[in-house]
């Protein structure tokens, strides 16, 4: 698929189903997209999907267990799947900010799928934005992810969808837009220690 024809566009808050459909597919096919969210863009695949998982770690630079990917989640109950059963104060504090512009490092369950089996801790996030909140209930697993960083200096995250596809274009087989993103990534929270520690501010006000 050439670049032009890679590219869909939401054009408002009420995203276009036949193109969320079409995410759908390539995402089940072991595709690899780029999607905006409530922060940055960001570049993944289905957390089922080994082949992709790899070629995601390989953007990262290191290997795929040791990666620094984000677990993307429709809502507390698909997250809670993931993630060692939570006290009081952790679920106090998720119900307050999530969704939203915030990642949280999480313990994480017993029993997580391959190829994040010997994972003691990943990151979630469960964002505020339109297209994902329509986007994910109709994934059979959740996306993973990362930012996408620019090489400038100055610009930590590109934020044209133009200059997006064109970098990406050999990595992905489908991007969905909806126009200029932010430059802010999101603010992570450390939940695994007591207390809480952020470890870096982004777009979400301190919480603690």
């Amino acid at each position: 698929m050439q670049s032009k024809n890679k590219i869909r566009t939401f054009y408002s808050n009420e995203p276009n189903y036949r193109y969320l459909n079409e995410a759908v597919d390539v995402l089940e096919s072991a595709g690899m997209i780029i999607f905006p969210t409530d922060t940055v863009y960001a570049i993944g695949c289905l957390s089922n999907q080994y082949q992709r998982l790899k070629d995601l770690a390989k953007i990262k630079g290191v290997k795929l267990e040791y990666a620094p990917l984000s677990f993307i989640f429709k809502d507390i109950k698909d997250l809670s799947e993931f993630v060692s059963p939570m006290n009081s104060k952790i679920f106090k504090l998720i119900k307050r900010i999530l969704p939203g512009p915030y990642a949280l490092i999480m313990k994480s369950a017993h029993k997580l799928p391959k190829p994040f089996q010997k994972r003691k801790s990943i990151g979630v996030r469960i964002p505020n934005h339109p297209i994902l909140m329509k986007l994910l209930p109709l994934l059979s697993a959740p996306l993973v992810s990362t930012s996408i960083h620019d090489s400038d200096e100055i610009l930590d995250y590109t934020t044209s969808p133009d200059v997006l596809l064109e970098k990406w274009d050999n990595e992905i087989d489908l991007m969905l837009s909806d126009g200029f993103g932010r430059n802010i990534p999101s603010t992570v929270i450390d939940v695994t220690k007591n207390p809480f520690e952020i470890i870096r501010k982004g777009l979400g006000e301190n919480p603690l």
